[in-house]
């Protein structure tokens, strides 16, 4: 077998390497949240025009590692109302999702260490894109159930919101997701960054068209509770949302949980349509460019992540509805019919296209006219109240009668 070492048929270097990237994967993650806080707290800071944190390490870098010692610290309450067993499995149902997730995510290209040839992934499952799905979709239950198993009005308010907004939100991009995977062909994310790597042109972000990609970008902030779509947390009606009664190391891992959730989603978005670790190389250090390539895209997205939550106001919730169902899954399903004609042919792309926006035209159409004659309605109901007048004590009032253009009463 070479210099391979079998164990009961287990190749043990490759198993030694496999627990090395779980290992190191979960390290730098780790490390990566602490910096992301950072990051995102002296962006808008700066934005605001305040100095942010400056006061535990140099330009405050360690600032977030102090509060996290606080809140490991601190007292762990228990509502009285609260169900003790889903209260306590809660956190980790939403921190999960966003470790495993990133387990598929290719941030380099290949090494070769001790006679093996190391990817620089975690895993590659031939069916990684589903995996992605299933585990996004499993991320909804640790905020529904931890606003559930409070036995609070306040963070059950913000888990039936964030029921309701993930699930939405879910479709659009499942959709989305859809549309990459027909111009791959694939549903491994390396075959998938493959598919990208011979020019900038061929990133899925120009292939599937730019529709795609917004849609998952919006679906994507909405899934992750993010400004403005960040009503399950609602500070202003909502105290602090499903989270509200949780303190100490459980509130920790939430908050450990949501910028983890937006490192590993900025980076799935840098894999499904800019090429992953896609890059112009050099030869020195050949391995090590991918990998900056991959950092230095994934950094422009969290950038766009706090500039977006430093200049948006947060949306009404039927608001935020309306643009999941109305305007955000007709649009993906559209564009995605669209991407399935062009692999047809041409003419029938053509066709679908002519025929989608024949249908928005319709369907826009339709929505005027019922608008403006509820408008009417409420005018006339309006107009009636108005000329309406409250009889005075002792005085008879005139009102319709279907026999005749008046009665007494």
């Amino acid at each position: 077998m070479g210099d391979q070492l079998f164990i009961h048929g287990v190749d043990v270097g490759a198993l030694v390497i496999a627990i090395v990237k779980v290992v190191v994967t979960f390290a730098v993650l780790m490390a990566a949240v602490m910096l992301m806080i950072w990051f995102e707290r002296k962006v808008i800071s700066d934005m605001q025009n305040r100095i942010g944190p400056n006061r535990a390490g140099p330009y405050g870098i360690l600032q977030t590692l102090a509060d996290g010692i606080k809140l490991f610290f601190k007292e762990d309450l228990m509502p009285l109302e609260a169900d003790r067993v889903v209260y306590k499995v809660a956190p980790y149902l939403a921190l999960l999702p966003a470790l495993l997730i990133f387990t598929i995510v290719p941030i380099g290209g290949v090494v070769t260490i001790a006679h093996h040839i190391v990817e620089l992934q975690v895993a590659d499952p031939p069916m990684g894109i589903l995996f992605l799905l299933a585990l996004s979709s499993v991320a909804v239950y640790g905020t529904m159930l931890a606003g559930w198993s409070s036995g609070s009005k306040y963070p059950l308010l913000g888990s039936i919101r964030a029921s309701a907004q993930m699930i939405s939100y879910e479709v659009a991009m499942g959709l989305s997701v859809v549309a990459v995977v027909l111009e791959s062909h694939s549903l491994s994310t390396r075959t998938i960054v493959a598919a990208q790597a011979s020019s900038v042109l061929h990133w899925n972000v120009f292939r599937t068209g730019i529709v795609p990609f917004v849609v998952f970008a919006v679906a994507i902030t909405a899934e992750l509770n993010r400004p403005p779509f960040d009503l399950t947390e609602g500070e202003q009606e909502l105290v602090g949302g499903f989270h509200t009664e949780y303190t100490s190391l459980r509130f920790a891992l939430f908050f450990l949980a949501e910028f983890m959730n937006l490192i590993t989603m900025s980076a799935i978005m840098v894999t499904l349509f800019f090429g992953g670790p896609d890059g112009p190389g050099f030869h020195t250090l050949r391995w090590l460019w991918p990998v900056l390539w991959f950092l230095g895209k994934t950094v422009v997205f969290l950038y766009v992540y706090v500039w977006i939550r430093a200049a948006l106001p947060r949306m009404r919730y039927d608001q935020l509805m309306d643009l999941g169902w109305k305007f955000l899954i007709p649009g993906s399903l559209a564009w995605l019919l669209v991407i399935a004609g062009v692999g047809v042919s041409r003419w029938w792309a053509v066709a679908v296209l002519a025929g989608c926006v024949l249908g928005w035209v319709v369907l826009r159409q339709s929505l005027i006219v019922s608008r403006a004659r509820r408008e009417i309605d409420a005018a006339e109901a309006a107009s009636r109240g108005r000329f309406a007048r409250t009889p005075r004590q002792g005085e008879l009032r005139t009102v319709p009668s279907e026999s005749g253009p008046g009665g007494t009463s």
